[in-house]
């Protein structure tokens, strides 16, 4: 039944927009990472993102990564300019053990701005955390 369904609450795992440096290009860029601050291994981790608001929709982005060590991180994607005047959201599914975890991470629309920056667990860099 469906009241014997338990769900369990993601924690210890972030999703963030980081304003970094970019060589080849000579821009500075918002590319979005997921953290594990836990103290287990994230395990066959699904990224799904898409960015819209009431007249836009980008199209759907998938990604995977086989693993995510403890107090570790990566990078999804690179957010273009264009995507960041939109609700941009991040489906985070992963397992921990044998436990299937799933959530959806929120950057809203234009708040990707080195105001918002906050330090970030894990990396040794500021950025805005996704909700």
């Amino acid at each position: 039944m469906r009241k014997d369904i338990k769900i369990p609450k993601v924690k210890d795992v972030y999703v963030a927009a980081v304003r970094e440096y970019n060589k080849d290009f000579r821009t500075h860029d918002w590319n979005m990472y997921i953290i594990n601050d836990g103290k287990e291994p994230l395990e066959t981790v699904l990224i799904v993102s898409e960015g819209r608001d009431d007249k836009n929709i980008t199209s759907r982005m998938r990604h995977s990564l086989k693993l995510l060590p403890p107090k570790s991180y990566a990078k999804i994607e690179f957010l273009e300019d264009s995507v960041l005047p939109l609700n941009n959201y991040f489906n985070i599914t992963y397992f921990m053990g044998d436990t299937l975890y799933d959530k959806q991470f929120e950057l809203p629309a234009n708040s990707a701005l080195e105001d918002n920056a906050v330090q970030l667990p894990v990396m040794d860099a500021r950025g805005v955390l996704a909700r």
